[in-house]
């Protein structure tokens, strides 16, 4: 069960998180052993400085958020600046409209300009709000993220109208085969939602209720 652990991104990405929230966030990481603490860009630093001596938690942030609407050279400024302050891995919106309207080669080069800054230095995750997508967009977003070279797909924002789906996360899973990561964020919050996700195919969990999860595990003598 401890592995359950190991796959979470502690995640806070509340427009009021103050500097507090996320020194405890990170530090809550620390004694937990998450993957990552996931964070706004202006908290990278302050995420980093505290986790700067636990090189197994990374700081990962997020790029084009919630929307995923600004320009492709937004992003990959963005992107840029958020590995100059700590960041080790990027969780990008894709630009779902250009999706919706298919404008596949916009998908794809919004994509490869944050992978392009990424590269070598992050992980980028990319997240399809897969709640505003029809099956078959998912299948297509999955292959064009493939194409652009992400290390994961990512199932949502948790802004949108939905989070993370069974369904979605195994056609997900079974699109873009075991070369490339699956993560499910959105509505993860107890340790039965994780379970659930892994068994779909999901190899990472964004969620606010990491710790939650993690005590639940250690209430039951699992972790």
């Amino acid at each position: 069960m401890k592995s359950v652990v190991a796959k979470i991104d502690h995640t806070l990405l509340k427009a009021d998180a103050r500097k507090e929230d996320i020194v405890q966030l990170a530090n809550e990481a620390k004694e937990y052993g998450f993957a990552s603490v996931c964070v706004n860009p202006v908290w990278v630093e302050t995420a980093a400085e505290v986790l700067k001596d636990v090189p197994n938690v990374k700081v990962c942030t997020v790029i084009g958020f919630p929307l995923g609407a600004s320009a492709p050279q937004v992003k990959a400024f963005e992107t840029a600046q958020a590995i100059a302050d700590g960041a080790k891995e990027i969780d990008m919106v894709i630009n779902i409209g250009a999706l919706k309207a298919g404008d596949d080669d916009l998908v794809v080069r919004d994509m490869i300009g944050v992978v392009e800054k990424a590269e070598g230095k992050a992980l980028v995750k990319v997240i399809l709000e897969t709640c505003l997508l029809t099956p078959e967009e998912i299948v297509r977003a999955c292959r064009l993220a493939v194409s652009a070279g992400v290390d994961f797909v990512k199932t949502s924002t948790g802004f949108s109208t939905g989070g993370a789906t069974i369904e979605a996360v195994a056609l997900m899973a079974k699109t873009v085969g075991p070369g490339i990561g699956v993560k499910a964020s959105g509505g993860v919050r107890s340790l039965e939602d994780a379970l659930a996700m892994i068994e779909a195919g999901a190899t990472r969990l964004g969620s606010s209720a990491g710790v939650a999860i993690a005590q639940g595990l250690r209430n039951d003598g699992a972790y």
